[in-house]
């Protein structure tokens, strides 16, 4: 089966007067239909840098990015990017910000506009729709963030640690929430986290990193017992604490 995104020798180095700071080097892998990977690594090791070459925003400096079996430029695979701060806006009510990208590009159709409502009373945002983010909870402005990111119906969603504004608790629930909608909505996932627990309890496989220039060290499939696996009964299953015990390991030696 032909994967849906396909990383083949990605290198990428960044350039400032004071010379040549690589930042990625020989990066390879496939991520499939319906997977959501997690990334781990190092802090300052490229794994945003890593996401941004995926949607696009930087060039590599060589290699080759596919999405279902295309380059870049001539793929019409769309992809969501969700990042740290929900970025909603406060002169904006709730369904004015979840619409907005579809305003953008224009694509506000009796069909996206249905597909949004649905998204709103499924997740639990209707009665809310008329408010504004400050009158939000953290959790549910990353909610709403996500129904914007499914608005445009991307095949692919990035996601650049969207939890690590919340504090613990929230970021818990929110991430079991989040998780679920994914899984829900059929959607292809890529998250970056420093926090292995959230790595480990959300993917299906956890790709790590070295420091920088970073290379993928090593790729670990996750398989829970657990029955209709959430990011929540994960945490609670027999296996959660030796899959943590080996990526902490992995990431702690040099070899």
């Amino acid at each position: 089966m032909e994967p849906l995104l396909e990383l083949r020798d990605i290198h990428y180095a960044y350039h400032s007067r004071s010379g040549e700071t690589p930042a990625l080097s020989n990066i390879s892998f496939t991520v499939h239909d319906g997977e959501f990977i997690a990334i781990v690594g190092p802090s300052g090791c490229g794994k945003s840098t890593l996401l941004s070459l995926i949607f696009g925003l930087l060039p590599p400096e060589s290699g080759t990015i596919l999405l279902r079996g295309r380059e870049m430029k001539d793929s019409h695979t769309e992809i969501g990017y969700m990042l740290q701060k929900d970025h909603l806006f406060e002169w904006r009510t709730i369904y004015q910000n979840v619409m907005l990208g579809l305003e953008i590009q224009k694509k506000i159709t009796p069909e996206t506009k249905e597909r949004v409502e649905k998204m709103l009373y499924t997740y639990g945002l209707s009665r809310f729709r008329d408010c504004r983010p400050s009158e939000l909870s953290g959790g549910m402005r990353q909610r709403a963030a996500l129904i914007r990111t499914l608005a445009l119906d991307p095949e692919l969603l990035l996601l650049d640690e969207p939890f690590s504004a919340l504090d613990y608790q929230t970021r818990i629930a929110v991430c079991d929430d989040i998780s679920s909608i994914i899984k829900e909505e059929h959607r292809t996932a890529i998250l970056v986290t420093h926090d292995l627990s959230e790595a480990i309890s959300t993917a299906d496989r956890v790709f790590i990193l070295t420091s920088r220039p970073a290379t993928l060290k090593t790729i670990i499939p996750i398989h829970m017992e657990a029955v209709d696996r959430t990011p929540l009964k994960s945490r609670n299953a027999p296996e959660f604490k030796d899959y943590f015990n080996k990526i902490w390991k992995e990431m702690n030696t040099n070899a």
